[in-house]
């Protein structure tokens, strides 16, 4: 019942209040990330959601775009500034992801929305996790991030799909606060387990490079690249 007729009822509600209530703050960050990284402080991509429907995901940009002399963005680390360290540290950038859950392409709980040249590679029962809309937050988010590897990563998303309820997504929300105000979520941005999901099977040799190729050529279709 809840997961049917209330759960987004309530999403919608919680969203609009806490962007009503922090849009000072958004502002603030709106106007710093604009002169800090100068240009854009948004950064769209698109994401499967509900139904593996695609959705463009919202967040506050944490690099600049920098390139070479070929035109080509500079590394990730090159482009990371102390600014954009802060605001992914402190989870700041995810907050215009409450337009997507106002919109309806998320929740608040729920798997939390991977690249589409992961869910290519998932299997037909992991991709049972696109069956609910994708969240801010999740269970695998409050049970390790990054530290945790895909295959327990996907294990979690769905389990938690098999018993959507308001307690559970209570205790994942409060669970979620207590990371983002006291730290702790055991993960770390150098580790292998945050490689694209195609990247660590070919690496765990559990896929051959044709089917590598095969996969990431699926992905570029339906992103209509």
């Amino acid at each position: 019942m809840y997961g049917k007729y209330f759960k987004r009822c309530l999403d919608f509600i919680v969203a609009l209040f806490t962007m009503i209530l922090l849009s000072p703050f958004v502002l603030i960050l709106t106007a710093l990330g604009a002169i800090l990284l100068k240009g854009n402080p948004f950064y769209m991509q698109l994401r499967p959601g509900k139904d593996e429907k695609i959705f463009r995901l919202v967040k506050f940009r944490s690099m600049t775009m920098e390139r070479d002399e070929n035109g080509e963005l500079l590394p990730d680390k090159k482009r990371m500034t102390k600014y954009g360290h802060f605001i992914r540290a402190t989870s700041l950038d995810e907050l215009p992801e409450f337009l997507n859950v106002l919109k309806g392409d998320m929740a608040l709980v729920g798997p939390r929305p991977q690249l589409v040249r992961d869910m290519v590679f998932m299997t037909q029962q992991q991709r049972k996790r696109h069956s609910v809309r994708p969240g801010l937050t999740g269970l695998a988010q409050v049970s390790g991030r990054n530290a945790l590897l895909w295959e327990k990563k996907l294990e979690l998303d769905l389990e938690y799909i098999q018993d959507i309820s308001f307690g559970n997504d209570l205790r994942i929300i409060f669970k979620t606060a207590k990371i983002i105000i006291f730290g702790g979520d055991g993960g770390s941005d150098e580790t292998e387990v945050t490689l694209d999901y195609g990247d660590y099977l070919l690496k765990k040799g559990r896929i051959d490079e044709a089917s590598y190729e095969e996969k990431q050529t699926e992905a570029k279709e339906l992103l209509h690249i």
